[in-house]
């Protein structure tokens, strides 16, 4: 399997190498060649494995489809490794619990962040441990976390050999639970920047630091957001598994509602169905950061300033520039790369928009792909976590409340599958504000908050944190 640019870039790598690095030379996202299809007969074999064998065989046999030059039988080890009941507390990995007739909740937060992140990163760290361990090399991951990120990947990354971890966040913008997660460790090889402005800034010195491919090539850089394909791979594994416990039969669809902000989760859901998946919708859910809920509606893209980002109560998705949205108009647009790089280079660029709107193929953003979308507003998770808490005795944490609300606004005939992102003992606040009482907290994060904290505060400014990870870079 060969992987491509979404702006035209020439050459093609394998898994391996964009796994290390990131963003592509041209700056556009990695992306297969082609989906490997799944016939319905595969499908079916796909579920007895699952049935059988459990979720780290079934991440192994998708996982397989797409990377061919790390040998079977490593990484069969590395999925078995990955996904254990030790590391997400459960031996089912992401069980599927009924919230009310036809619509279920996915837990994908049993691992050890509690957000839905380690799903995917826990597998990232071995594979980044592995693969540098292979070639006797080291790695210098920089990230940017409106949360969730951050933590799963430094818990992922904490004492791995060769990486270390530059993961920089919004000051003062993400819960105190989530700050203390971060914060507290204090592991050599973990770096916590908090940049002084809100996430897309921080996304956008990830950006630009690895657009300088001196810069890059120097320092080693590589990165665990979702930008890079290795961890929306990961992600399109929990699709399958929601579908066959969701689903009576081979020929049954499903539907997931997914809260998003950057497009990633969302985004493996695309890739899932482009493999054959029966899945019938794909609706996005946002806050009042509604960016991809005006795209999904009006064929406009608008990406608004640090000053227009909301501070909103499902923090997490306070984002007004989804990164992976163009791995999906790479697709909707045909893999017409020149056309894809003039939206994201130049229109955006130079006017922070493009409109869609008129574009014939923009009807197939529901027609063909299955997409819809929705927003929810603080009023409305409070209602819907008092709701859900008072009519079910299920607490939800706040994100995943924005995912409920919106999905019991496009039910149809089949089952609707919400994405959990986190429990919620991470939005505390909101959920005492909601129901009048605190969320249990697991015992290994008792008085988290009050730990010793290791972060350096700085402006946003890209040149700034290139000076501390060059200066870090040895230690």
């Amino acid at each position: 399997m060969l992987y491509l640019s979404t702006r035209g870039h020439p050459d093609r790598k394998r898994f391996c190498d964009i796994l290390l690095e990131g963003l592509a030379p041209d700056g556009g996202l990695y992306l297969p060649e082609h989906y490997p299809q799944i016939s319905s007969e595969r499908l079916g074999e796909l579920r007895a494995v699952y049935q059988s064998q459990g979720y780290a065989e079934l991440a192994f046999q998708i996982l397989s489809l797409y990377i061919d030059d790390i040998p079977a039988a490593d990484l069969r080890a590395l999925c078995a490794k990955t996904y254990t009941a030790e590391v997400f507390g459960t031996a089912a990995i992401v069980p599927l619990r009924p919230l009310e007739d036809g619509l279920w909740l996915e837990a994908l937060s049993n691992g050890p962040t509690l957000a839905f992140k380690d799903m995917a990163m826990q597998l990232l760290g071995n594979l980044f441990e592995y693969e540098l361990q292979r070639r006797g090399a080291q790695l210098n991951i920089l990230g940017a976390t409106s949360g969730d990120t951050g933590s799963a990947a430094e818990y992922a990354m904490r004492g791995k050999q060769g990486v270390r971890v530059f993961m920089t966040s919004p000051h003062g913008r993400m819960s105190p639970f989530q700050q203390a997660q971060m914060f507290s460790l204090q592991d050599e090889n973990i770096h916590n920047i908090a940049i002084e402005g809100v996430f897309d800034d921080c996304q956008d010195i990830v950006k630009a630091v690895s657009n300088d491919l001196e810069f890059k090539r120097k320092y080693k850089i590589g990165t665990v957001n979702s930008i890079n394909w290795a961890r929306l791979l990961a992600q399109v594994v929990y699709y399958f598994a929601g579908y066959f416990q969701a689903s009576s039969s081979n020929a049954q669809q499903v539907s997931f509602t997914v809260p998003s902000g950057n497009f990633g989760n969302i985004c493996a859901g695309h890739v899932a169905r482009m493999m054959g998946l029966p899945i019938a919708k794909l609706v996005v859910a946002t806050n009042e950061n509604d960016v991809l809920d005006e795209f999904f509606r009006t064929g406009v893209y608008r990406v608004r300033g640090s000053a227009d980002t909301h501070e909103t109560s499902s923090p997490s998705m306070d984002i007004s520039k989804a990164s992976n949205f163009e791995r999906f108009v790479f697709d909707l647009l045909g893999r017409d790369a020149a056309a894809t790089r003039a939206l994201f280079g130049d229109a955006l660029g130079r006017d922070g928009r493009f409109d869609l709107g008129a574009n014939p193929l923009f009807a197939q953003a529901a027609a063909r792909y299955g997409f819809e979308s929705g927003k929810s507003t603080h009023a409305d998770r409070l209602a819907t976590i008092r709701d859900t808490w008072q009519r079910f005795g299920q607490m939800i944490d706040t994100h995943t409340a924005d995912g409920v609300k919106v999905a019991r606004e496009h039910r149809g005939a089949e089952p609707m599958v919400v994405l959990e992102t986190a429990l919620p003992i991470k939005f505390a606040a909101t959920i005492e504000e909601a129901l009048g009482r605190a969320p249990e907290r697991p015992a290994r994060f008792e008085g988290i908050e009050a730990l010793p904290k290791r972060v350096q505060v700085m402006p946003a400014d890209a040149q700034q944190v290139k000076a501390y990870i060059a200066a870090h870079c040895g230690e």
